[in-house]
């Protein structure tokens, strides 16, 4: 597992981070259910492993269910195990939708008490669509807030973690922010946020990509999964994952594992992040980063890429 170290923060991570939203059992959203036992199970066959970089989120889960879980796997270890890094996320409040400087606090300090820490290493302002960008940034607001915290030792560094790379883009340009986290917007089908994150690498920013499978058409195939990060989007979209399925399997490549690797490539990826379920979905992405994938396969499949137009967000 090939490792760097995370822009300008001095934190060492592998090119994989296991990412936790499964694990926190939402069958509204991934149409399954996923015990304590098994996210448990699941932490502990990360941690036993080559991968070292764990992101969650104080929203993933009612009342904090994925963190919560971390929380017992790593209580049975007596903390976070050397050489790991953690990264979690501030939420509004789920019951106000409060996403004041205070909620950050309070929401830090409940991801805390969930997993059982003292401090994070990473944490993100996360999905901050969800405020206005001129009451983030005001005097008492969210982004002042994490400051704060970063001064005051309870949290290491700082990231933005998001979708629309127009607005993260904007949250790296204050300068408080060191890494920058955009899901389904750097895929097999949607470049959306190549510029960004070339920039940001360029600059010094740590760089992580999420949602590689764009919510599962990439690894389930467009067959059985007609959604594209998690909407439904242009057909032009599920017919050239059609393709570029077809392609790899002449190649006997896995849809998945070029879709993984396609991350696992890009010189301004620091990091990929991939959801797991349990501890067998742990093993499968190992060995998907490992498969030899033929360089006239990746040739094929950039001629298979949709229009632009059909991206997330489409370049102006």
């Amino acid at each position: 597992m090939r490792t760097a170290v995370l822009g300008a923060t001095g934190l060492r991570i592998t090119e994989l981070c296991i990412g936790t939203s499964p694990l926190a059992s939402m069958p509204q959203l991934y149409g399954y259910e996923v015990t304590e036992e098994r996210a448990v199970a699941t932490v502990d066959a990360v941690l036993d492993g080559p991968v070292t970089f764990i992101d969650t989120s104080n929203g993933y889960g009612h009342d904090g269910s994925a963190e919560r879980r971390i929380g017992v796997a790593l209580g049975k270890r007596g903390g976070l195990p050397p050489g790991a890094v953690l990264a979690t996320k501030v939420d509004p409040d789920p019951r106000t939708g409060d996403f004041s400087g205070a909620r950050v606090r309070a929401s830090l300090a409940e991801s805390l008490e969930r997993l059982g820490l003292e401090r994070i290493q990473l944490l993100h302002l996360h999905d901050p669509e969800r405020i206005g960008f001129d009451e983030a940034i005001a005097p008492g607001g969210p982004v002042e807030a994490l400051a704060d915290l970063r001064r005051e030792g309870l949290v290491e560094h700082l990231g933005v973690a998001g979708g629309p790379v127009g607005l993260l883009q904007r949250y790296l340009n204050t300068g408080v922010f060191e890494v920058v986290l955009s899901h389904n917007r750097y895929t097999l089908l949607d470049r959306s946020a190549q510029p960004l994150f070339a920039a940001a690498h360029a600059r010094g920013i740590g760089v992580l990509n999420a949602a590689p499978y764009g919510g599962g058409m990439l690894a389930k195939g467009p067959q059985h999964q007609q959604k594209y990060a998690y909407g439904r989007r242009d057909d032009a979209i599920a017919a050239a994952a059609g393709a570029m399925r077809a392609a790899v399997a002449r190649a006997g490549v896995p849809l998945a594992a070029a879709a993984l690797q396609f991350s696992l490539r890009a010189p301004f990826v620091d990091s990929t992040v991939v959801g797991v379920s349990s501890p067998q979905r742990v093993r499968e992405t190992l060995d998907l980063a490992r498969l030899p994938i033929p360089d006239d396969v990746w040739q094929e499949l950039e001629t298979l890429v949709p229009d632009p137009r059909l991206w997330l967000d489409p370049p102006s």
